[in-house]
């Protein structure tokens, strides 16, 4: 077996309890790691830091996953808070926005999951709908809906036909980011996939992998970056 491709993952910062400490941690749900993990990737954690370092970052990964987690502030879009837009997480900001970019720049496969591929989404100039229903089961808890692919995209290569997925969001896509193009929706319209067609792999999914069990949007992005 050859090496494994690098795949860097966004990560939370947030205070955490373990033991007998509580601190402030750099802080991931292991189903992401174990996702790439089981795609045949090796996870490496890239916590908040000067968006300055972010190219540099991104040159030493094979690809790059901007992970799920809190609302994107709304003034990166050029919109005023609505009063169900959820705390701000600045620093996340800043330095996503930085990944995603310098991911785009050097051609580095990118993978956007829930807040990663709205992020995605701003950084092309696109908005956001900071409130929709239908989408949160109960707080805290992981609902299921089916998404269906767009027929020829990257989006339904991987996943194929309709098919049932694990969905926790309130906010959704908006105007589109320059040159993306949906390539899944739900039942109700909302956009569940963005891609960038090109010669690169660029992909945002709105929906969880980490949180089930197929290997399929995962194992694209490993593949790619082999």
């Amino acid at each position: 077996m050859g090496d494994r491709p690098l795949i860097g993952v966004s990560t939370y910062l947030e205070t955490a309890r373990w033991g007998v400490w509580e601190l402030e941690a750099a802080l991931l749900p292991a189903g992401y790691p174990r996702l790439v993990q089981a795609a045949g990737g090796v996870a490496a954690m890239l916590p908040p830091d000067d968006p300055a370092y972010a190219a540099g970052a991104v040159a030493r990964l094979d690809g790059l996953v901007i992970a799920g987690g809190p609302d994107v502030d709304p003034s990166r879009y050029g919109a005023e808070r609505d009063p169900r837009c959820g705390p701000e997480a600045r620093a996340r900001d800043s330095w996503e926005l930085a990944l995603i970019e310098a991911a785009l720049a050097s051609g580095t496969p990118l993978l956007g999951i829930c807040r990663g591929m709205q992020l995605l989404n701003v950084a092309l100039g696109g908005t956001l709908v900071q409130h929709i229903d239908g989408h949160v089961e109960a707080v805290g808890v992981f609902g299921r809906h089916v998404v269906k692919p767009v027929p020829g995209s990257l989006c339904a290569g991987l996943v194929g036909a309709e098919t049932s997925v694990p969905t926790y969001h309130h906010q959704a896509v908006g105007r589109l980011g320059a040159g993306l193009v949906p390539s899944a929706y739900a039942g109700d319209g909302t956009v569940e996939a963005l891609e960038l067609p090109g010669p690169g792999w660029t992909l945002g999914v709105q929906w969880h992998p980490e949180m089930g069990a197929d290997l399929c949007v995962m194992t694209g992005l490993v593949e790619a970056s082999s």
